[in-house]
């Protein structure tokens, strides 16, 4: 339910505003992390009915002086000589009057995307999750998974969410087993379940136009039409396809039913529901319901919220709801849309409502870094990685350590793990009060500490209100420096820290630094 209006809202389909020289912004694409916060001293540029990097966005701009502004539909924004500029099809809402950016925060959150309450799978908080994507690609079988399970438990990781992903299926939109590849698939859960894990499948709105369920649900009515009213097929990253209309209840329920079989007759707990993408849909598709692009990315969000086990890349709106959010494919690198981008993507996804904040996998999740020989992987980075991940809401493994590391490396990964799994209590205590009151799990320095200059920093979060992590992520570094807020912040070793302060902390390989504010 929305707040009603205040005397300092302001209503319009354009907005100019004056950025003073100590006032930041974010929001926008959780992509841009990176080029986050917008400043009076910066340019950038961005329309988000026309790209949202294959990641989540929401149609919000937060700023530090206490005011944010809001539409129900997608706007473009620009920052530029000072100013922020703001023009959007929709109404645009401003907001002022809040303090800091937290305050604009839970102003906005309690008027436009409340939490409502429900919480995704708690597994995804308490233990790593393992997806079968970088070591099976599009290969994956009954065989290979269980052997992915059985090796996750004998180099001593702990059992969580398992992943299963492209490829195990017949034709897509079919959303059966290819029996060549799964014998017994009920066989094969079970087996899963006995070992600790759960089981996610992968699942996109695509249906393959040369398939029996294509030539079934054609006639129905439930795939999306082009502006000539003919199925619309379009390209995407693994062929050409038509699309699910998902403002079609009846078509959503008949993709219900395809989910919940694999449920009943297998045991599958949950599903990764990938594209939904705006490249995939075009402004005049014929639809159930006339949408432009990012309301079809948005009903196809809306898909996983019958499941408490789910996780998207690519979503619209939808902040406040129990919907794990990846961050986008990060490459296996250091710099760029590497290790480099994890923590700005994340907090930008915090600050846009998206408190379930998932990483990509540790190392990177584009596939074809993965090719070659494992000679040419960077073992300090997968390191780096997985040690950026352990206090994260969530942490995602992917290529193998003990296929790729040696013994060295191998046991910090595992330590990073289990590093996750012994704080697993205490992210899902945040993660259910985020449910309650939407607060990001992961925040912004200044989110907490608004009076500390502290917008900039970009390298550094928070877990909570009491956790302050900062991990190496540069390669070679064995020390880096830590902007310590005020008051006293204690390691694991009980090393004690008195802020305000920035200081230069030993970081050899096997460190992750993290400290705790004591009270």
């Amino acid at each position: 339910m929305q707040l009603e209006l205040q005397l300092e809202d302001y209503i319009m389909k354009k907005l100019e505003l004056s950025i003073p020289a100590h006032e930041y912004w974010w929001g926008g694409r959780v992509s841009d992390g990176q080029q986050m916060p917008y400043r009076a001293d910066g340019w950038f540029q961005v329309d988000l009915s026309h790209n949202l990097m294959d990641n989540q966005a929401c149609p919000l701009l937060l700023s530090s002086q206490g005011r944010y502004i809001w539409s129900e539909g997608p706007f473009s924004f620009k920052v530029e000589q000072q100013r922020l500029i703001v023009e959007s099809s929709s109404e645009l809402i401003l907001s002022e009057g809040h303090d800091h950016l937290r305050g604009a925060f839970r102003h906005a959150s309690a008027a436009y995307f409340p939490a409502d309450g429900q919480l995704p799978d708690e597994l995804l908080f308490t233990a790593p999750q393992y997806n079968l994507w970088i070591e099976l690609i599009y290969h994956p079988t009954q065989e290979k998974v269980l052997e992915y399970a059985e090796a996750v438990l004998a180099h001593g990781m702990p059992p969580g969410v398992i992943m299963i992903d492209d490829n195990w299926h017949e034709p897509y939109g079919t959303w059966e087993f290819h029996p060549g590849r799964f014998p017994d698939p009920k066989a094969m859960v079970a087996r899963l379940h006995e070992l600790g894990f759960k089981v996610m499948l992968w699942v996109c709105p695509f249906v393959s136009p040369d398939s029996q369920t294509f030539r079934e649900i054609e006639p129905l009515g439930y795939l999306l039409k082009d502006a000539a009213g003919n199925t619309a097929i379009r390209r995407w990253w693994n062929g050409v396809s038509a699309i699910l209309d998902c403002t079609n209840e009846k078509a959503v329920d008949w993709l219900h039913g395809r989910l919940q079989h694999l449920q009943q007759a297998y045991g599958i707990d949950g599903f990764k529901f990938d594209a939904g993408d705006l490249t995939y849909y075009r402004a005049d598709d014929q639809a159930a319901i006339p949408m432009e692009p990012n309301g079809h990315c948005e009903a196809w969000g809306r898909v996983g919220l019958a499941y408490e086990l789910n996780e998207y890349r690519a979503c619209w709106k939808l902040a406040g709801k129990p919907l794990v959010q990846r961050l986008r494919d990060k490459g296996h690198s250091w710099e760029g849309n590497g290790l480099a981008a994890l923590i700005p993507d994340a907090l930008a996804g915090g600050l846009l409502g998206y408190a379930f904040i998932c990483p990509d996998m540790i190392g990177g999740g584009s596939f074809t870094d993965f090719l070659g020989d494992a000679s040419d992987i960077d073992q300090e980075l997968i390191v780096r990685s997985a040690q950026c991940s352990a206090l994260f809401p969530m942490m995602q493994f992917s290529v193998a350590p003990w296929r790729v590391l040696d013994r060295e490396h191998l046991q910090h990964c595992l330590d990073a793990a289990k590093l996750h799994e012994r704080m697993g209590a205490e992210i899902l205590e945040l993660a259910l009060q985020a449910a309650k009151d939407g607060e990001p799990i992961l925040r912004h320095m200044a989110y907490v500490f608004p009076d500390e200059r502290m917008e900039e920093i970009d390298d550094q979060f928070m877990l909570g209100d009491h956790l302050l992590v900062a991990p190496v992520l540069k390669k070679g570094q064995r020390a880096r420096k830590i902007v310590f807020p005020e008051g006293l912040w204690e390691d694991e070793a009980g090393h004690q820290i008195e802020g305000p302060v920035e200081k230069e902390i030993a970081a050899p390989l096997h460190v992750l630094p993290w400290y705790r504010r004591q009270s």
